[in-house]
């Protein structure tokens, strides 16, 4: 892709296959649409770490965002795809589920002080405080480059949810979006600004270009957003993950944009961080009250949905922060072992 601002922008470059279903459909969307071989068969031991699963799904994900550069549009809808991310689908939900337990159904009203209990329990891997206070600096970069499959698209997935949603709940998962879309200026898109992050941490900032990087588990952090935005049956999944999302996020930011510093890097490398200190301190109380609350005060029986995807953001996100931990107390890098590069150190202007 030779335009700068289109590699950047997407789509990206098709990934290196990771098993026989993911080569398959590689391969085979590098022909017009067609019919896919009928019997592509997915059955992971464990679905969230399973390499072929996770790239899978994010292959028939990104069909419904970006697309693949070189890939046919009509692949979109093409029923065998469809019916492939079905079954891969499957187990994907299933393992979230058997993770977190069930979720009590509880009264509406009580939903968003639910939810706070929940994100108050939750005591994670300390991910953020490691990056804030010990981290070097290939590990933050390290870092980063898992979260860039995310945040280069960041809002996207949970966007999904808009044309589900009516009256109040419509309304605050707007205003939560319009923030996370920068207002109308495209300079405070938050992906954008983590795109200047990269920049600054000398780290390639084109959409897809590290999902070749990032195992599995990483993957399964955005591959469980589009799952719930891409299913009605889960809108109230998807919006309790958001909630959680938003209810967790200012103290890690403010860690990492400290971490940052400590580091010795600029304004333009933190402030991805630094604006979400403040921004989700606003999209918290948002989230809870204006978004779960209200689509439960109109829709009372999806109050065990939104704790079900408020408790898999946060499981789903203890497993990769496991992850990066423990392959750094381990001593090696948290990327997957073909990809480990050591490219020169960002200087701070």
């Amino acid at each position: 892709m030779s335009d700068p601002a289109a590699r950047r922008h997407g789509p990206a470059p098709l990934p290196q296959p990771r098993g026989p279903v993911s080569a398959a459909l590689i391969t085979a969307w590098r022909e017009p649409p067609h019919e896919l071989p009928a019997r592509l068969e997915l059955d992971p031991a464990d679905p969230l770490t399973d390499e072929d699963l996770q790239l899978t799904l994010l292959l028939c994900y990104e069909l419904h965002y970006r697309g693949w550069a070189g890939v046919a549009d009509e692949w979109e809808w093409e029923p065998s795809v469809l019916a492939l991310r079905a079954r891969a689908e499957r187990p994907f939900e299933a393992a979230v589920r058997r993770l977190v337990g069930p979720q009590p159904a509880v009264p509406a009203a009580e939903v968003p002080a639910a939810l706070t209990t929940l994100t108050r329990a939750d005591h994670g891997p300390p991910l953020a405080a490691t990056l804030q206070r010990r981290a070097t600096l290939a590990q933050f970069r390290e870092f980063v480059t898992h979260r860039s499959v995310y945040h280069l698209k960041e809002a996207d997935p949970h966007t999904w949810g808009i044309p589900r949603l009516g009256g109040p709940a419509k309304a605050a998962l707007v205003e939560i979006q319009m923030d996370e879309y920068g207002g109308g200026r495209p300079e405070w898109v938050h992906a954008e600004l983590f795109r200047r992050t990269m920049d600054r941490l000398d780290l390639d900032s084109g959409y897809g270009a590290h999902v070749d990087a990032v195992p599995a588990v990483t993957l399964a952090t955005g591959n469980l957003i589009s799952l719930f935005g891409l299913h009605r049956r889960l809108r109230g999944a998807l919006v309790g993950h958001l909630a959680a999302f938003e209810m967790t996020s200012s103290l890690p930011n403010r860690r990492y944009g400290n971490g940052l510093r400590r580091l010795g890097l600029d304004e333009a490398a933190t402030r991805f961080y630094d604006e979400h200190v403040e921004a989700d301190a606003v999209h918290e109380q948002i989230a809870a009250y204006d978004l779960c609350g209200g689509l439960v005060r109109a829709e009372p029986e999806l109050a065990a949905d939104v704790l079900l995807g408020a408790a898999a953001c946060l499981a789903v996100d203890r497993l990769f922060a496991g992850h990066l931990l423990s392959s750094w107390a381990a001593g090696r890098s948290s990327l997957r072992p073909a990809t480990v590069t050591d490219p020169p150190l960002p200087v701070a202007a």
